[in-house]
């Protein structure tokens, strides 16, 4: 148990007694010599005499003469008023206290401890936060400390931090959520997190979350353009594909979790995005086929009908902000010309010829990441203002009623543990008859050991997909372990993967 009270330490200081009026210039004298320490006050009221304040000094002062201050410094003060000097205690109990300082004294000698607390953890025992909750990862040797130091945690970072969770045993469920205890505050798993003006609601036990990767999903997604198609084969509760729809694009997310699925959905909401968002609960080679699937017949087409509720979905979401676009701030890239995007026949192309007034997105035949293969292509400068023409807020007729098996832009694996081996979910799934552009960018997540190459990856990648790729391009995404890293691979899907030989037909 935690006894508060061996933290307490008692100081005993000098004090000035000295004119409220004179405070701001005995300051700037004695800068230096009076009490420095963090959250406290070096002038403080005289309880004898409201006229009067009591400037604490500094813990090196000493003796009542003042010897340890210069005399030229007294004699400036004499100048002003009369110096008296009087005793002045002050105790630093356990609240004042931080918590890698309690820590420091409670844990196991050679034992790291936290330096600070972000929501954002960036420490051995508390390595992410949920919302209001912190999540610990306790290593046996330190196991039976585990209370203390949810304690000390929780009282020190209360009211924004109200439950620690410790995780129990390994991961082994096929929805990769660990399972939980729960150490200190509220028996509540329910929690909200905000990242890129977007808001995410989650149960914590239930469904994967993790906070570091904020920084990936807006480095992903600033090479979106809206209007493009995003297919998003392990979304969980939404990370990248409620940006992804704040900023104009039309998702497809899937996931193999019933409850990431539906915090998904109630995100998509929270986010007013739903009508962007087409959200599937199944495994990922099904859902990249399903979407993928051939029309039952040769000359099955869209119904007038079909596309103008498509006009109609998208006119309501007309006058909604896009939070995302400002807090995203990438590199400039140039104005694209009117004459360089798509003219294939779209949704939202029919649409203006049924003589509708809404803009309609259009798509470029090249790559959206041009520059080493991965140019940015945000819809901001590094100015942040935004740009006009192909920025402007999309009220056009796309994507609801346009079929993936007619183009899909961007293909996320968000499974680093597995993902390469999900590739062979491409071979032969594309029909060129139906296709319309350019094959999508995959951006497949993996992990990478000390041990492993870049060459490695790619050869694991090509042998999944059956095919050689072009111009791979990584990206380190953070250090997972000592010897082991997250990286992105991204690269251009060919038709040497996925294309059925019907091109002639």
């Amino acid at each position: 148990m935690l006894e508060e009270r061996i933290f307490d330490v008692k100081l005993n200081l000098w004090a000035l007694r000295i004119p409220r009026e004179s405070c701001k210039l005995a300051t700037r004298i004695l800068n230096g010599y009076l009490l420095d320490r963090p959250r406290i006050k070096p002038i403080t009221e005289d309880p004898t005499c409201n006229k009067n304040r009591y400037m604490i000094l500094s813990e090196k002062v000493q003796n009542p003469d003042l010897s340890e201050i210069p005399s030229q410094k007294l004699d400036e003060l004499r100048e002003i008023f009369k110096i008296e000097v009087v005793p002045y205690s002050l105790t630093l109990g356990y609240s004042y206290w931080g918590a890698d300082y309690i820590l420091k004294q409670i844990l196991p000698p050679g034992v790291e401890v936290p330096s600070s607390f972000e929501t954002i953890v960036k420490i051995t025992l508390v390595y992410r936060c949920a919302g209001h909750i912190a999540h610990l990862n306790i290593t046996d040797e330190l196991l039976p400390y585990k209370d203390v130091i949810a304690k000390v945690i929780y009282d020190k970072n209360q009211p924004r931090i109200k439950t620690i969770v410790n995780k129990v045993g390994a991961i082994k469920n096929e929805f990769r959520v660990p399972k939980f205890e729960i150490l200190a505050g509220d028996d509540n798993m329910v929690t909200e997190v905000k990242q890129y003006g977007a808001t995410f609601k989650l149960d914590y036990s239930s469904v994967y979350w993790n906070s570091r990767l904020e920084h990936e999903h807006l480095r992903l997604i600033s090479k979106f353009r809206a209007g493009d198609i995003i297919c998003d084969m392990f979304a969980g509760i939404g990370p990248f594909a409620i940006p992804a729809a704040q900023k104009g694009c039309v998702v497809y997310a899937n996931d193999l979790n019933p409850d990431s699925v539906r915090y998904l959905k109630i995100n998509a909401e929270i986010n007013k995005v739903d009508n962007l968002i087409h959200a599937y609960n199944k495994d990922a080679r099904e859902f990249i086929a399903e979407l993928l699937v051939a029309p039952s017949s040769e000359g099955e087409s869209l119904s007038d009908e079909v596309i103008s509720k498509s006009c109609e979905k998208w006119d309501t979401n007309e006058n909604r902000q896009t939070h995302f676009e400002d807090s995203c701030l990438t590199d400039k890239v140039e104005e694209i010309a009117e004459e360089n995007l798509n003219n294939s026949e779209s949704i939202g192309q029919l649409c203006m010829k049924k003589g509708s007034n809404l803009t309609t997105a259009k798509r470029r035949p090249g790559s959206p990441l041009e520059e080493n293969g991965m140019a940015e292509c945000a819809s901001t400068d590094v100015s942040g203002q935004k740009k006009q023409g192909i920025n402007k807020r999309l009220r056009g007729c796309v994507s609801f009623s346009t079929r993936p098996l007619e183009h899909i832009d961007h293909v996320i694996m968000n499974l680093p543990a597995s993902a390469l081996q999900f590739l062979d979910a491409f071979r032969d799934l594309i029909q060129m008859r139906y296709w319309k552009g350019s094959l999508p960018w995959i951006h497949c997540y993996c992990f990478m050991r000390s041990t492993e190459t870049k060459e490695y990856i790619v050869s694991e990648a090509e042998t999944a997909l059956g095919a050689s790729i072009q111009d791979p391009v990584f990206f380190r995404v953070r250090d997972v372990a000592p010897n082991k890293a997250m990286y992105c691979l991204s690269f251009r899907l060919s038709e040497e993967a996925c294309v059925i030989g019907d091109v002639g037909i």
